[in-house]
């Protein structure tokens, strides 16, 4: 697979955005991708056909006046591109512009990989996730069914564009799961582990405990009782708990969300959100994170993002062309699934800063209420900041101690007053793995957090 930064030569390139602005424009971007990946998955003792994938592609963009104009092929041949190129200039008709001359290839590695992927054969991979099926099987009679699966992926891009940016990012990530299925007495429940990151094969070569915590969360459900219902203070686990700051602050903080007036937060910069003890990243330069790169999709490089200090809001998640539109900069955070698609303000790894008390200080603080270790589905509403999330994983937690599982649990309420009614944060950060959604687009995401305790929040369920 040949390196990003020769998937097209700089000088054609050149051509190609010289071609691309023929008829003006404000910016004009060249976005080149190669891709392999695997996915296996071993589904009742049985290892499923294995799924490989290749493809390599590019995209052109044009941003005149406002508008985007857009296309792609499944070539990186110079013909392709100058055809394409001449086909958006023509729909942008506008004056001339001259692109600026390109500047040197620019690389950051920011992941160690000590065992790529590719140098790994099928059957070690193989054998791993029926490691990882039989661990859950271990963990007792009442497991009666386990889908293992491992995933990989290797993509290389290359990001050229009118102001002079040349910049390119290899990109490695592995992806282990398991989800067991227990049963008794009548009674089905199900548990789900993940481990993943942006690393070689190292990282998951040995994580068969991936199917011994799946197969534990569902036979723990077995003796769930029914969720609660009514205030009470709720602390959130690490790691996967984040997905609650990730949908219900995250994407609010996104520029295109605020740009249209769609998010809560437009307008609140600046403003007090949270208690002073709270502090919030984006942080698409985290090494080894699940949803860190090099540089963003637009050839923007990574970096650390400040979106809550102290308790005050101080930024939004900007692209280059929301970034244009506000006078900003860009912050690292224009991705796109592919070179199908165009770029978008997308969170990379968000997370609350870890505080300086123990997940046990938390948890002790609270005479009844609830334990949320992790989250299922959930509802947003953007504009209004209102939530609705299904507890997967929850605990009652009574006098000071975490004590019996639940089901049937939901946390509902406003991201603004969940915000206000934090009252501790715990030491332990965590970021955990997980796919974002928007715009019919998919992208890894790292979600994660310290503990955290809300001191008052709604819990819905079957039992007052």
């Amino acid at each position: 697979m040949a390196e990003a930064s020769t998937l097209v030569a700089p000088d054609v390139a050149e051509r190609v955005l010289a071609r691309l602005l023929a008829h003006g424009g404000e910016l004009g971007e060249l976005f080149c991708e190669e891709r392999r990946s695997l996915a296996l998955v071993r589904d009742d003792r049985r290892l499923e056909r294995p799924q490989l994938g290749s493809e390599r592609g590019a995209c052109l963009r044009i941003v005149r006046d406002g508008a985007t104009f857009y296309g792609y092929t499944d070539s990186v041949s110079e013909g392709e591109l100058l055809a394409l190129a001449a086909s958006l200039a023509s729909a942008a008709r506008a004056g001339a512009r001259t692109p600026a001359p390109l500047a040197a290839p620019r690389q950051r590695r920011l992941h160690d990989v000590a065992v790529a992927p590719t140098a790994v054969s099928i059957a070690e991979k193989a054998d791993l996730v029926a490691r990882v099926d039989e661990a859950a099987r271990a963990q007792g009679v009442a497991v009666v069914q386990v889908r293992a699966g491992y995933a990989e992926s290797t993509r290389r891009v290359a990001i050229f564009n009118s102001d002079g940016v040349s910049a390119c990012d290899e990109r490695t990530r592995v992806r282990l799961t398991c989800q067991a299925v227990a049963r008794r007495d009548g009674r089905t429940e199900s548990g789900v582990e993940t481990r993943g990151g942006c690393a070689g094969f190292e990282l998951v070569a040995d994580a068969t405990d991936v199917g011994e915590r799946a197969a534990q969360k569902a036979l723990a459900l077995l003796d769930a009782v029914d969720a609660p219902t009514g205030e009470m203070p709720v602390v959130v686990g690490n790691g996967f708990g984040g997905v609650l700051l990730h949908e219900a602050v995250g994407h609010g903080l996104e520029a295109d969300a605020v740009q249209k007036g769609a998010s809560v937060y437009a307008g609140l910069l600046g403003k007090r959100v949270a208690p002073p003890f709270v502090t919030a990243y984006d942080d698409g330069a985290l090494a080894g994170a699940w949803g860190s790169d090099g540089c963003d999709d637009e050839g923007t490089a990574t970096q650390r993002t400040t979106i809550i200090a102290e308790g005050e809001l101080v930024g939004y998640l900007y692209d280059l062309v929301r970034a244009r539109e506000a006078n900003a900069a860009p912050t690292g955070n224009g991705r796109r699934e592919s070179y199908r698609h165009p770029p978008l303000p997308r969170m990379t790894n968000t997370y609350f800063a870890p505080g300086d008390a123990s997940p046990e200080d938390l948890i002790a603080g609270v005479r009844r209420g609830l334990y949320a270790v992790s989250f299922g589905g959930g509802q947003v509403e953007p504009a209004t900041g209102d939530f609705v999330f299904g507890v997967s994983e929850g605990y009652l937690i009574e006098n000071g101690r975490v004590t019996a599982p639940v089901r049937g649990a939901t946390l509902v309420g406003n991201c603004l007053r969940a915000l206000a009614a934090i009252d501790g944060i715990a030491d332990d950060l965590e970021i955990a793995t997980g796919f974002c959604g928007k715009g019919g687009q998919s992208v890894p995401a790292g979600v994660g957090q310290p503990h955290v305790r809300l001191r008052s929040i709604t819990v819905g369920g079957t039992r007052a």
